[in-house]
């Protein structure tokens, strides 16, 4: 696999995963989408489908599309870690350039929910100045780029990313125990599935980020564009999404050496 495959595969697959990964967020979160509140099995689905999208698209790089699975399989050996750099480099790249374009895509809607008066009260102070001490750590529209907890407690919040990637991971690193199952193709469609899983049954606490450049590359995105009375970024968080996918990771690796 040349370094040209990984670059080219792993920066598109992962920006088609980000684009339609948080395209679903933004279709239910933003005012005037036809999608509004459409809820959190949509959410979980549009995910889904995120993945299965984006990986078919970086076959050609090996599909990882997630620091956590290039670290997880790395340990594993099936990766050489002297291609790790590349591939979460083309990945931190990929989720930026997806996160862009699902504000280019949305971008009326955007606007119509900034500027919406519910929205602005929440955000600014008297007569729409900004008051830093009211905003919250989270802007209104955090949520369509990155995750956020429900409950803030950093234990329980760590401890739910690194189970859900272990889950991810070592889902990913048994697929070979399954025959046929990667020469098929259907490997990755089960890699979807998975993901669906995990939002349905672990994504409440945390909105399950299992991923590390999905989380980080979009968050930065959003302290950087233009996007009236956004808040917050929620800084204080954001080392939750990578330190946890990364130690669920080793952790599935180090399963998967000693069980398998």
């Amino acid at each position: 696999m040349s370094s040209s495959d990984i670059f080219a595969g792993e920066t598109i697959g992962t920006a088609v995963l980000i684009l339609l990964g948080g395209g679903v967020c933004a279709a239910v979160t933003l005012k005037r989408s036809k999608a509004l509140d459409a809820g959190w099995l949509a959410i979980t689905f549009g995910w889904g489908f995120a993945v299965l999208t984006g990986a078919y698209i970086a076959h050609p790089s090996g599909a990882h599309l997630n620091p956590a699975v290039t670290i997880g399989l790395a340990i594993d050996g099936a990766t050489k870690w002297s291609d790790v750099p590349l591939y979460i480099g083309s990945q931190m790249l990929g989720a930026m350039i997806g996160a862009t374009l699902v504000w280019v895509a949305y971008y009326g809607q955007f606007r119509a929910h900034l500027t919406d008066p519910e929205i602005v009260a929440e955000t600014t102070g008297h007569e729409g100045i900004v008051d830093k001490s009211a905003s919250p750590q989270a802007g209104p529209v955090l949520g369509v780029f990155s995750t956020g907890p429900e409950v803030r407690n950093v234990v329980q919040n760590l401890a739910t990313e690194i189970i859900a990637t272990a889950v991810l991971v070592l889902a990913i690193l048994t697929q070979g125990l399954t025959k046929g199952l990667a020469v098929s193709g259907t490997g990755v469609l089960m890699t979807a599935f998975v993901v669906v899983g995990i939002g349905l049954s672990l994504g409440g606490p945390t909105g399950y980020a299992i991923n590390p450049a999905r989380d980080l590359g979009p968050r930065i995105v959003h302290a950087l564009l233009p996007l009236p009375n956004k808040g917050g970024s929620d800084w204080s968080y954001a080392w939750i999404p990578v330190v946890g996918p990364l130690v669920g990771a080793a952790l599935a690796a180090g399963i998967h050496k000693l069980a398998f």
